[in-house]
């Protein structure tokens, strides 16, 4: 089976990086499960639904992201779930990081993150809700040159933050979560040689790459009352590749 059936009816869900092959998925998965959802990515999307908002602007632009939370409440009413998906990798040795890779990087995964959060809470407090953040096993390892310092920094950051909002929003009834998947068969392997790729699955235990249905069944489980007793942590997505 590839995908856990959920039952989404009633909640709003707001994805972030929300055209890109994770996030498209979470979002397909959650119409066809019954949510309404906000999507937000710089680019659009071809997917039409008639409970689906799209969105088109950048995670690290603060009015940007408040005018989306604004419009999601507008024509929903609420936020349920916010999945903090958009990301981007860079390259190389820290000595070969150009000032300005290392800022598009971190603002993107790190302060984008930071600003859909601060900006979604007050309607996650009134419907007790979830924050999903994705991060990646590099927040836990710290990476390599494949994806770079800033990626692997942005993503410590993330997990981070998911400890600080959990503890912060706890008496307010939000839970806070967060997946760190290693590599996942999207374009963003593609990426790659096809020595660098075979050297990466062989380096997963199970000796297979995550999917983005795998990443979307844990988002949906963690979003869910199966997950009630859950905040605060970190799920390697790994296929054993960390271990904690």
């Amino acid at each position: 089976m590839s995908a856990v059936e959920v039952n989404l009816e009633k909640k709003v869900i707001l994805v972030t990086g929300a055209s890109g092959g994770i996030g498209s998925k979470i979002v397909e998965r959650s119409l066809a499960a019954g949510a309404c959802v906000v999507a937000f990515d710089l680019k659009d999307s071809a997917m039409e639904h008639k409970n689906l908002l799209k969105i088109n602007g950048s995670v690290t632009h603060e009015r940007e992201v408040k005018d989306c939370v604004g419009q999601g409440l507008d024509k929903f009413g609420r936020i349920d779930i916010l999945v903090n998906n958009a990301g981007i990798v860079g390259k190389g040795r820290v000595e070969e990081t150009p000032l300005e890779d290392w800022m598009r990087v971190l603002n993107t995964n790190l302060t984008g993150a930071f600003l859909f959060s601060k900006h979604a809470i007050p309607s996650l407090k009134e419907s007790h809700g979830n924050v999903i953040n994705l991060a990646s096993t590099n927040g836990l390892t710290g990476g390599s040159h494949l994806s770079g310092a800033a990626y692997a920094c942005s993503k410590a950051g993330i997990i981070a933050l998911t400890k600080n909002l959990a503890k912060d929003l706890v008496s307010d009834g939000v839970r806070v979560n967060c997946i760190a998947p290693g590599p996942v068969d999207t374009e963003m392997i593609n990426r790659f040689g096809a020595d660098v790729i075979e050297d990466l699955l062989q380096s997963v235990p199970l000796k297979e790459f995550a999917t983005p249905d795998d990443v979307a069944n844990l988002v949906f489980f963690l979003a869910s009352d199966a997950a009630k007793h859950i905040t605060g942590v970190t799920i390697s997505l790994s296929g054993g590749l960390v271990l904690h």
